[in-house]
């Protein structure tokens, strides 16, 4: 099927009233303060916020956009297709130290992948993350009937999206900004609740007898004009008739309509689409709405307006819904600049880091919050310091706000400049996200990508290049945005260039240019690219060692202020510490890896009538060089077939695996049964490293006869394809790994490897999946061998390729792996 022109315009509005729906009732199911959904986009990596339910998205920006690949909750539950419960604080600073850092409020959170439907034609794979904000709770099972419930729900919204994108492209992604809608009150709306539809199609509206009464008893029928004039003053009613009118194309309004009656009153319009046949949309929408008119003022609100402390009430999307005389006075703006619009764009100046860490902290946990703002010097200050002192007070629905004019503070730079509206980035950025993300980062091109991800986009920057000093000359580890080619001329130049790049690392001392024009004036004839933008060089200096220099490029021309200079001055020193420590790394790693190839078997012995293939693939992360071997000994009249697995990574591992082969083959070539061999590897291991453990499985192969003595020590079963073609799990008995009890039995299991069988021996690198059991990783990789094919038709080195190529093409592998295969040929006929 082929998605028509106008189905396409629609499709928007249609994925915007699901998602809605979806988070909205996934708020209320897990009992939550928030939640939201996340979409792939047509970038490929990036997930975007669709929507978010119960937060302002204005308070919630860093997080709009997202990389499948950062340490953080949402990335994992959508790149692994794992449910993710972080029941508190504790739980989520522990496991996602990143995304703690930069909300470190006390909450729970799940987060639930979207998956296309079971069954479904097309494509497969993950649409998105639905996520659920709530209260925290002690441990994960607490949540676990919330889960369920989120897992319904997300089936059904994967379900229903499968059926929105019905095989047709475009495919369901996302590329705008989240719409920000209201989640399920708490309570019961105070005041008279009116409803209404309208039908485009033939302009009728009909109203129910309450909207009736609100348009004093008026029975006429009634147009969408007459009914935005009568709901909303003169000066609203233009907002109403647009937001109608956008609500009829398809796309209803993301946030609740804000009005103000004749009389001053606020109202609340909220509106959607409406449609009987879903795969057969109206074109325009049908439009439903409600009107709630609070009525005269609630005897709360009118004892407010007699405190002497300023009063004002926020809803849970930041929009100002009661304020009084006094904090009219301290804001110095009137009721009808505040009400029913975002405190952020009735009063700019509010917009502060300090102030907005605080608002988040009340709308994602319990308990209030204090801080002091600083009206900026132009707004006429009428108290000494011009500070004023915030208090917030958390609700289910609301955000209740106390102002009062606080004594003279002494202020930072970054105050001022915040007071003073002036465009600085810096105080909105947490240094400790970097810090802990560069823990995390163990090579220059980790701690690269790190910078990018997350130093770019807080600074506003789009342009990065890292250079590292190496023999007196700078080499580039890293860039991105900068046009192909463009930075070839300074490769590898060398320390008495004059270039920023090299003179702010001689110097020590960063170097800022408000435009490409200044840097020109400094530096005649350096080549420039086609922007105007700033730049900013700074000196990557380790311990007083000078590591390299990182560059950060800007589409525009932009100043940087003070503290700008000395946060952007700061994190270079973050980042020349990660480089240093990630080149140390590097070093220890290239010696680790050639250690481990020299000890890998460089050709494995031969029989006639048994044929083995042996693959090896390193880690991805930490050190990737682990204790993983495998290997195949000449052992009496037979073949000993051996693999194991070394605690940890490294160059200690690596060593000790080492060792292990080594005393595995001379326990071998002896001609011991397994389990002499198991119990003698066992001993030496606690005498070389006691603390240090390995898992092993050894079998003995008669080529002649096809018996086999297997003996195992903790390690993952193995599996046996039959000449037939079915395959099944060697559940055979074992004792526990080496290095652990130096009295361990190994029993030894006897079976038969027929002419033709397959007999495969992995390490759990194989199999093992995030968030999932070890057990289903067997199963696939037995389901996998079981598809291969016959030995005839396809040679065991291939079988090997076919059951690695899946870890051989993931980009991230956190355990190293070993795979081992023997068959026995069939004998050759006498002459």
């Amino acid at each position: 099927m082929t998605r028509s022109a106008e189905d396409t315009y629609r499709m928007p509005g249609r994925l915007a009233a699901l998602l809605a729906d979806a988070s909205t009732e996934a708020v209320d199911a897990a009992g939550g303060r928030a939640g939201g959904v996340y979409l792939r986009s047509s970038t490929p990596g990036l997930l975007r916020l669709a929507v978010l339910s119960g937060l302002p998205g204005q308070l919630f920006r860093p997080w709009w956009r997202m990389h499948v690949d950062r340490p953080f909750p949402v990335a994992d539950a959508y790149r692994l297709g794992v449910q993710v419960i972080l029941p508190n604080a504790t739980e989520t600073m522990r496991r996602y130290p990143q995304f703690a850092a930069g909300l470190p409020f006390p909450f729970g959170s799940l987060y639930v992948p979207v998956v296309a439907a079971a069954g479904s034609a097309g494509s497969s794979g993950v649409y998105g993350v639905l996520t659920v904000l709530r209260a925290t709770a002690p441990d994960a099972t607490e949540l676990l009937p919330v889960r369920d419930r989120l897992t319904r729900i997300a089936e059904e919204l994967g379900a229903d999206l499968r059926g929105l994108e019905a095989g047709a492209v475009p495919p369901v992604v996302w590329d705008g900004e989240p719409l920000c809608v209201r989640p399920p009150s708490a309570s019961p709306a105070a005041g008279r609740t009116a409803r209404f539809a309208w039908d485009p199609a033939t302009g009728a509206v009909t109203a129910d007898e309450r909207l009736q009464a609100l348009l004093r008893g008026s029975d006429d029928a009634l147009s969408v004009q007459e009914l935005a004039d009568a709901v909303a003053t003169p000066a609203d009613a233009p907002r109403v008739l647009a937001a109608l009118r956008e609500t009829a194309s398809g796309r209803p309004p993301s946030l609740p309509l804000y009005v103000r009656a004749e009389d001053g009153a606020l109202r609340l319009m909220e509106l959607w689409t409406a449609y009987d046949t879903p795969a057969e949309p109206p074109d325009p929408y049908r439009v439903r709405g409600v009107v709630l008119d609070p009525g005269p003022g609630t005897a709360a609100d009118t004892a407010a307006d007699l405190l002497p402390d300023g009063v004002f009430c926020l809803d849970r999307l930041g929009q100002v819904v009661y304020v009084n005389p006094r904090a009219t006075q301290l804001l110095r703006r009137s009721r009808e600049e505040l009400l029913g619009r975002s405190l952020w764009e009735a009063v700019p100046w509010m917009n502060q880091p300090a102030c907005e860490d605080h608002l988040r902290s009340a709308l994602l946990a319990p308990d209030p919050v204090h801080c002091h703002v600083r009206r900026p010097a132009d707004d006429g200050g009428e108290f000494e310091g011009d500070w004023l002192a915030l208090s917030v007070y958390p609700g289910p629905d609301h955000l209740t706000c106390t102002l009062q004019p606080a004594g003279r503070i002494t202020d930072s730079p970054a105050e001022r400049a915040s007071a003073s509206g002036a465009p600085s980035m810096a105080p909105l950025y947490r240094p400790i996200v970097l810090a802990i993300a560069l823990t995390e980062a163990v090579t220059a091109r980790q701690v690269s990508a790190v910078v990018m991800r997350e130093l770019l986009p807080a600074f506003g920057g789009r342009r990065l290049a890292i250079y590292l000093l190496q023999e007196r000359h700078l080499y580039l580890a890293w860039e991105t945005g900068f046009p192909p080619g463009f930075l070839a001329p300074f490769e590898g130049v060398a320390l008495d260039a004059h270039l920023p790049g090299v003179e702010t690392l001689t110097s020590g001392r960063p170097l800022f240019f408000d435009s490409m024009q200044d840097l020109a004036a400094t530096y005649p004839g350096i080549p420039l690219d086609a922007t105007e933008g700033a730049r900013a060089f700074l000196p990557l200096i380790a311990s007083g060692r000078p590591v390299g220099s990182c560059i950060l490029g800007f589409d525009r021309p932009r100043s940087f202020s003070s503290e700008e200079r000395t946060v952007l001055t700061a994190l270079a020193g973050l980042i020349a510490h990660a480089m240093e420590k990630a080149q140390r790394y590097e070093s220890e790693a290239a010696l680790a890896r050639g250690l481990q190839q020299a000890l890998l078997p460089r050709r494995l012995s031969a029989h006639p009538r048994v044929e083995t293939a042996g693959r090896y693939l390193p880690g991805t992360q930490g050190m990737e060089v682990g204790g993983d071997w495998y290997d195949v000994v000449e052992a009496g009249d037979g073949l000993a077939l051996v693999i194991g697995d070394v605690q940890g990574h490294g160059v200690q591992a690596a060593a000790t695996m080492g060792q292990l082969r080594s005393a595995v083959r001379a326990f071998a070539l002896g001609g011991r049964p397994p389990d002499e061999v198991m119990s003698g590897v066992n001993r030496l291991l606690i005498d070389l490293d006691p603390g240090q453990f390995a898992s092993c499985c050894y079998i003995r192969l008669d080529p002649a006869t096809g018996a086999v003595q297997a003996a195992r020590a903790g390690h993952p079963p193995p599996l046996l394809r039959d000449p037939d073609g079915s395959t099944h799990v060697l559940h055979l008995p074992g004792g526990v790994v080496l290095g652990v009890d130096p009295h361990a039995d190994y029993p030894v299991t006897e079976l038969r490897l027929e002419p033709g069988a397959v007999l495969a021996l992995y390490t759990d690198g194989l199999v093992e999946r995030p968030g999932t059991d070890i057990d289903v990783g067997i199963t696939e990789l037995r389901v996998a061998l079981a598809k291969s094919g016959t030995p005839g038709g396809l040679p065991l080195t291939g079988i090997a390729d076919r059951l690695t190529a899946r870890a051989r093409h993931a980009r991230d592998r956190p355990d190293d792996i070993a795979l081992l295969l023997a068959t026995r040929r069939p004998a050759r006929p006498r002459p």
